[in-house]
């Protein structure tokens, strides 16, 4: 039997592309700013995030939608986003 091979985002995605981030966090008021800080260094433009509350309202998720130009600028971001001290989750 041959073993499958799993797609990964790197064979899945063309570039230049739209590419959406939500990261969840907790619901402090400067969690946009740190995400959108952390965009503009690897993908400049005019951002408006979407900010969801949790339930609770212990958590917002932060939903930004950039065009990626390429797999590493991807890679890069979901690793400084999760690296946020307030972040709990990069999807």
């Amino acid at each position: 039997m041959q073993e499958q091979e799993q797609a990964t985002l790197r064979d899945l995605l063309e570039f230049p592309c739209q590419f959406s981030f939500k990261v969840m966090g907790y619901a402090k008021p400067e969690l946009p700013d740190l995400v959108l800080e952390v965009i503009q260094r690897h993908a400049p433009g005019d951002y408006t995030p979407k900010i969801t509350p949790s339930k609770k309202g212990t958590y917002d998720a932060v939903s930004v939608t950039i065009t990626a130009t390429n797999i590493d600028q991807v890679e890069t971001l979901y690793k400084e986003l999760g690296e946020i001290d307030i972040v709990r989750v990069v999807l």
